[in-house]
C-alpha cells in the first residue's frame, strides 16, 4: 500500500511539474525577460530589455495607470530597434513634456480596446478578404493583413510593421510585439 501511494504522489508531482499549470504554459519571454500572463500590460513590460524606449514613452505620456487598468487591451508593443528606424530627433522631441499630447497620440495609436489574440486577427482578415482594419483607441485607423505566413501592420501613411511575437497574454489584454512603429495620419 506505501510503494502505491508514493508511486501516485510521484505521478501527480509529475503532472503537475510537467506544465499543468496553465499560467506556465502561457507564459513568453520577450526581451530576455518572462510575460506572465497574471499581470498587468505595464508591470510586464517594464522587464522588457527590448521596450525601454515604449516604457519611457508611456511614463512621460502618463498612460502608466490607464495600462495598469482592466482593460482588456491588445498592445502593439514597438521594440526599442523600431523607435531607432523614426527619423532622428524624433524620439527626443516626442518625449519633451510640451509635446504630450502628440505622444499620447502616437502610443494610443498602438492600442486597440478589447483583446484580438492572433487567432482573432487572422479570423478578422480571413473575414475581410485579406485586410482587417481596426480602430485604434486614438481614433486612427490600422489595417492588418498577411504577408506570408507574418502578419502586417499599415498605418494610415502607408508604412508597415510586422508582428514579431504574437500573443503575449496580459492580465488586462494581449500584447503583440511589433518591428516599426505606426503613425498616425496626423504625424
Amino acid at each position: 500500500m506505501k510503494k502505491c501511494s508514493y508511486f501516485m504522489f510521484s505521478m501527480v508531482c509529475l503532472f503537475l511539474m510537467s506544465g499543468f499549470d496553465s499560467n506556465a504554459q502561457d507564459t513568453k519571454m520577450v526581451g530576455g525577460a518572462a510575460m506572465y500572463p497574471t499581470k498587468t500590460i505595464v508591470d510586464n513590460a517594464v522587464n522588457s530589455k527590448d521596450h525601454t524606449t515604449l516604457v519611457a514613452a508611456v511614463k512621460a505620456a502618463g498612460l502608466v495607470e490607464t495600462l495598469q487598468s482592466a482593460g482588456p487591451f491588445t498592445v502593439f508593443a514597438p521594440v526599442n530597434a523600431a523607435f531607432e528606424k523614426l527619423p532622428k530627433g524624433t524620439v527626443e522631441t516626442l518625449l519633451k513634456p510640451e509635446n504630450k499630447a502628440a505622444l499620447t497620440g502616437v502610443l494610443t495609436y498602438h492600442v486597440l480596446a478589447g483583446k484580438f489574440d492572433a487567432k482573432s486577427v487572422d479570423a478578422a482578415i480571413k473575414k475581410g478578404n485579406g485586410k482587417a482594419v481596426f480602430t485604434t483607441v486614438a481614433g486612427g485607423k490600422l489595417t492588418a493583413s498577411k504577408k506570408g505566413k507574418d502578419v502586417m501592420l499599415t498605418d494610415e501613411n502607408g508604412g508597415m510593421s510586422k508582428i514579431t511575437i504574437a500573443d503575449v497574454f496580459q492580465s488586462n489584454g494581449v500584447i503583440h510585439v511589433i518591428d516599426s512603429v505606426v503613425l498616425p495620419k496626423t504625424m
